[in-house]
C-alpha cells in the first residue's frame, strides 16, 4: 500500500468525523473508556464527586454515566451507596473464555464475507500501530489500538447483535487485562492479528477465524494465570 494511502487511513483512525454528542453521551464514553482500558483498576471504588473533577463533567451527566455502566456490569453497587470496578475471578474469566471463543470467531466468518481490500488496508494499519506500541511499551497505546482492531473487525461483519454482544465482554475484562499487561510487559503478549490477515487477503474464512480464536484463547489465558496465582496467595 502507498505510503500516502497508509497516512490517510491513519489519520481517520485517529481523528474520526463524529457528530457533537450530548454531554451525558460524552461523559458516559469518557467513563467507559477509563474502564476500558484499565485507567480505573478492578476494585477501585468510583465516585460522583472524583469523576466529576476527573472527567470535569457536572454531576447529573456522571450519575446518568455511573447508572448505565452499572447496568452493563462494568461497574457494581456495594452497598452503602458505594459503586466499584468488578473484580473478575478465575471462573469469571472460564465463562468469558467460553463466551468469547464461540462468538469472535463467528464474527470473524461474516467479517470475510464482506471485506474489502480498504478494509483489510485499514486493519493493517491498525496492527501496525499496535506493533509500534508492544514495541515502545506503550500499555495503554497497546490496549486501545487492540480494542480497535477487534472492534473494527466485528462492524466488518455486519451483525449487530453479535458485535454488542462481543464489545459488552471486553468492559468486563478490561481493568484485569490492564493489570495482567502491565505485569508481563507488552512484548510478551500474545498476536495472531497477522496471521488472521494474511488468511483474509488469502480469502480464507476459517483460517482467519482460527487465528482470531487463538488470539482470544490466549490472551484470556493470561489473565486466569494472573488472577489464579492470586486467588491461590489470598
Amino acid at each position: 500500500m502507498k505510503k500516502v494511502a497508509r497516512e490517510k487511513i491513519l489519520q481517520v483512525i485517529e481523528t474520526p468525523d463524529a457528530p457533537r454528542l450530548p454531554a451525558h453521551e460524552t461523559v458516559y464514553r469518557a467513563l467507559r473508556e477509563l474502564i476500558l482500558f484499565g485507567e480505573l483498576a478492578p476494585g477501585q471504588p468510583v465516585t460522583i464527586q472524583g469523576l466529576t473533577e476527573r472527567l470535569v463533567a457536572g454531576m447529573t451527566p456522571v450519575r446518568e454515566a455511573i447508572r448505565r455502566l452499572t447496568a452493563e456490569g462494568a461497574l457494581e453497587f456495594q452497598g452503602n451507596r458505594r459503586v466499584t470496578v468488578p473484580m473478575l475471578s478465575v471462573d469469571n474469566v472460564n465463562e468469558l473464555i467460553f463466551v468469547r471463543q464461540a462468538l469472535e470467531p463467528q464474527l470473524v466468518l461474516r467479517a470475510c464475507e464482506r471485506i474489502s481490500d480498504a478494509d483489510l488496508d485499514q486493519l493493517e494499519v491498525i496492527d501496525e500501530a499496535l506493533d509500534t506500541a508492544i514495541y515502545k511499551g506503550d500499555l495503554r497505546a497497546y490496549l486501545e489500538l487492540n480494542y480497535r482492531f477487534h472492534t473494527a473487525l466485528y462492524a466488518l461483519a455486519n451483525a449487530p447483535i453479535l458485535s454488542a454482544l462481543a464489545d459488552s465482554l471486553w468492559l468486563r475484562y478490561g481493568p484485569s487485562l490492564r493489570v495482567v499487561c502491565g505485569r508481563l510487559g507488552t512484548q510478551n503478549l500474545p498476536d495472531e492479528h497477522k496471521i488472521a490477515l494474511q488468511a483474509m487477503r488469502a480469502g480464507d474464512p476459517q483460517a482467519a477465524a482460527n487465528a482470531m480464536q487463538k488470539d482470544v484463547i490466549q490472551g484470556m489465558e493470561q489473565v486466569r494465570r494472573v488472577l489464579a496465582a492470586q486467588e491461590l496467595g489470598s
